[in-house]
């Protein structure tokens, strides 16, 4: 029997992914090979959390999507660590798929290993390895959130991240945990900045002496003085766009930071896990960021930092930006909160170049602009205070473009020029991939040196944090790898996908907006707004496509990888 093998890894489980897949693997081929089983195709998740459900998770919905393929060269699944891939009640949505299409199952933690769709004791095993992986997970957080209230209330220490706008990042010596020194681990601490603390203190007293928020922002652009964005651009190139001047939420934001007192404030903010649809719970939760209430805050036991502020100017601007806050005001209720907007993040001003919010009025999907009420601009600017579009305007005649591209009469010529877009790379494309490999290959060697220690008794906490920035720097290299162009695809391979694409097309004028959403991503649009013209300017560059992997007729989006042809 011929077996597709299946694992997964994730961040919270502290692990190497190539040990744990390694790991995973030999426990299936320990159940397999015995029966004169083959392993002979693999799929495995890296670096997602088990609450996702299959669909949602890249390599698990390849796998279900090779089970519409009679060709598929397998005839049941393995899995190495059921509490690995099955999460509360994901066995009993996904396992109906197996039996649909008459894969078989097997685990090595079952009796015999195949899992017996007619039994009712399979079925409450494979239950209870989703309620352990769920529990597992829990404790996990439990565990890491504990430690990290533990050492911010009682040592004040520095749990990560950026430095707060006055503040840098100090070393402090070698690590307190003699495991993480050993390995030549520093520790860290914020200082004062004396380029930019005199700024924040310069915020509150003006605040404090009657200033509003705005008026502070607008000073603060005269005088020349770059933003917290514009201070640090490597950490803030979506914000490139504001050109240095300041936002009413810059200001607000240091105001209403406790860590210029010197204490050290944990737990601001919290994850909450909220349903992604709430007529398909199937598809899971995802993670909103949320703040907590000022009594859920864990403040240090003593000065962590040098203070930039007293604790009392502090206080009262606390209090007059609390006051402001509940000053009653005149508001409709939100209605557009989840709008199915089907242009959403990709919709750009013309005038300023930022992102295009979406908005509701009167039940009409709409977008808008309103870069000058929310940065105080050096000059005046030309840019009227709010700029409005209506989405159905631009949906209507986007559709029918994208229609055109691919009628008949057109459809030679669409791939031709997405043939063309997806050239051989030069030397400049070539060089730019090779940096981003590096840096891919080095972010892996110090997530597996950061779990090593971890699994040698390193704190949590501390290490929780090194190995989210260093899962950040390499999503941001592997989002480079992804956009430098890397091979080419010719018109006849390009034509093979379209064809199945068109159906797709012609429906988008009876979508919803959610399924408009996806396909213009998909086709990775990018739409520019010219209010003074009247026009929308469009850039198609969808991923290149290995038609290989496409059946003809589906729009796989796990599929879509590498270079970015543009029309």
């Amino acid at each position: 029997m011929n077996f597709a093998f299946y694992g997964r890894v994730s961040t919270e489980d502290q692990q190497d992914p190539e040990a744990s897949r390694g790991w995973q693997i030999a426990r299936a081929r320990q159940l397999v090979e015995p029966l004169g089983g083959v392993i002979v195709a693999e799929f495995f998740d890296i670096g997602l959390s088990r609450s996702l459900p299959w669909k949602r998770r890249p390599e698990a919905a390849r796998l279900l999507e090779a089970f519409k393929d009679a060709a598929r060269g397998f005839d049941a699944v393995v899995i190495g660590e059921p509490a690995r891939a099955f999460y509360g009640a994901q066995y009993e949505l996904t396992f109906p798929l197996f039996e649909h299409y008459g894969i078989g199952l097997w685990v090595p933690d079952v009796p015999g290993g195949r899992v017996d769709p007619e039994s009712e004791g399979y079925e409450l095993m494979m239950s209870i390895f989703g309620t352990m992986g769920k529990s597992e997970r829990r404790r996990i957080k439990v565990r890491v959130r504990a430690a990290m209230a533990s050492q911010a209330a009682t040592d004040g220490r520095f749990l990560g991240g950026r430095p707060p706008y006055g503040y840098r990042l100090a070393d402090v010596g070698p690590h307190p945990n003699p495991g993480k020194a050993a390995a030549g681990q520093r520790a860290h601490q914020l200082e004062i900045d004396p380029a930019t603390a005199p700024v924040v203190r310069r915020i509150f007293d003006e605040y404090l002496s009657g200033h509003g928020i705005y008026a502070i922002a607008e000073g603060l652009t005269r005088d020349g003085i770059l933003s917290p964005s514009a201070s640090d651009p490597e950490r803030n190139r979506h914000r490139a766009s504001s050109a240095g001047a300041w936002g009413k939420s810059a200001v607000r934001v240091i105001l209403a930071n406790p860590r210029y007192t010197g204490r050290q404030v944990w737990n601001r903010q919290r994850r909450d896990e909220v349903l992604v649809n709430l007529d398909d719970v199937a598809l899971g939760h995802e993670t909103k960021m949320r703040w907590n209430n000022r009594a859920d805050w864990i403040w240090s036991a003593k000065a962590a930092h040098e203070a930039i502020v007293t604790p009392e100017t502090f206080a009262a601007a606390h209090e007059q930006l609390t006051a402001a806050a509940n000053r009653p005001v005149s508001r409709h209720p939100r209605s557009d909160a989840r709008a199915p907007y089907a242009l959403r993040g990709l919709l750009f001003c013309g005038l300023c170049g930022r992102r295009m919010q979406g908005n509701t009025a009167k039940g009409t999907l709409r977008y808008r602009c309103r870069y000058p009420a929310e940065y105080a601009l050096t000059e005046k600017s030309e840019h009227p205070k709010q700029v409005y579009v209506n989405e159905q305007a631009i949906v209507d005649e986007l559709d029918r473009w994208l229609s055109s591209l691919f009628d008949t009469e057109h459809l030679d010529q669409t791939c031709e020029q997405l043939a063309a877009a997806s050239a051989t790379p030069d030397d400049g494309d070539t060089g730019r991939r090779e940096i981003a490999q590096r840096k891919v290959a080095d972010c892996d060697t110090r997530l597996s040196r950061y779990r090593a220690a971890l699994d040698s008794g390193a704190d949590p906490a501390v290490v929780t944090t090194w190995i989210a920035e260093a899962q950040g720097e390499k999503l941001a290299a592997q989002e480079t790898l992804a956009i430098v162009p890397r091979k080419s695809s010719t018109p006849a391979e390009i034509r093979a996908l379209i064809v199945g694409l068109t159906d797709v097309t012609k429906a988008l004028k009876d979508a919803d907006g959610q399924a408009k959403a996806e396909v213009y991503t998909a086709l990775g649009l990018h739409l520019t707004y010219r209010p003074n013209q009247r026009q929308v300017d469009v850039i198609a560059a969808p991923k290149a496509v290995d038609v290989s992997a496409c059946r003809r007729g589906d729009l796989n989006p796990h599929a879509l990888a590498g270079t970015r042809p543009s029309t």
